[in-house]
């Protein structure tokens, strides 16, 4: 475990964790009294918990003075990330949504296609499931991106939440396995976006008219490489694409600036 993810503020130092929080620490990492856990408060800011005791299902433990608060090894701050994923069939949703939280994304928006299988009708119990996913997923990587999750949308509701992105300055890339008309990622990275929303197909891709109607609303289109990746797959590939550009921005700005080194 690389962190503990805390889901409200410590009272006075102070927490108490039952629950599927109980059983993760007591019967599967196996802690006992008097054992400390790093620990991720609300905040974004972390802490060094002690357990005090273990009784009844619950579990008490005080936070680290010497420790609390403390930011770590912070990365840079990098443009908001966003995930727009068509719907796949079966349980694929719950690899992307994990894949998603250990890489840093802002927030997964799940959405149907005319080639979805998935419906957007999802029940409670699924969206939980992913929730939980993503609460795993940060505490197995020591993501410090608290990964949000938006509900399933009709692709005209997307378009409503896009155009809400796009006057915050968000830049759209439309991902598809054909090769369209289009400039470089590092092109379309390099206009500084306040965040950056990737729209990836579900299994057989986007329609044409689909296509269409990403382009209409301002979507950039990008393929990355020659080959046809499956959507859980294209999902990791372009995620972890556009977060290394991002982190490695200034590097390659200052070489564009100076070619030749000097």
């Amino acid at each position: 475990m690389k962190q503990f993810i805390l889901n409200s503020e410590p009272d006075k130092d102070t927490v108490r964790l039952e629950g599927n929080d109980y059983h993760y620490l007591v019967n599967v990492r196996r802690l006992a009294v008097g054992e400390f856990f790093p620990a991720l408060l609300p905040n974004g800011k972390e802490t060094l918990i002690q357990i005090v005791s273990i009784n009844h299902g619950v579990l008490t433990g005080k936070c680290n003075q010497n420790n609390e608060g403390a930011e770590g090894n912070v990365p840079a701050s990098l443009p908001p990330v966003i995930l727009l994923q068509a719907l796949p069939k079966g349980d694929k949703m719950d690899l992307i949504v994990r894949q998603a939280a250990e890489g840093g994304i802002t927030e997964i928006v799940p959405f149907l296609t005319e080639f979805s299988v998935g419906k957007t009708g999802i029940g409670g119990q699924k969206f939980s499931r992913w929730e939980r996913i993503i609460k795993e997923a940060r505490q197995q990587s020591g993501s410090r991106v608290a990964t949000a999750l938006h509900k399933p949308l009709t692709l005209s509701e997307l378009f409503d939440y896009w155009q809400k992105l796009r006057e915050e300055g968000a830049l759209g890339l439309l991902f598809h396995h054909q090769v369209l008309e289009q400039d470089c990622l590092h092109s379309y990275l390099n206009n500084s976006p306040d965040s950056v929303a990737l729209a990836i197909g579900p299994e057989g891709g986007f329609s044409a008219k689909e296509v269409s109607l990403f382009m209409e609303n301002g979507f950039k289109p990008l393929t990355i490489g020659d080959t046809i990746l499956r959507t859980e797959t294209a999902a990791l590939y372009c995620s972890a694409a556009v977060r290394i550009l991002l982190m490695e921005k200034n590097s390659w700005k200052l070489k564009q600036a100076n070619p030749n080194g000097e």
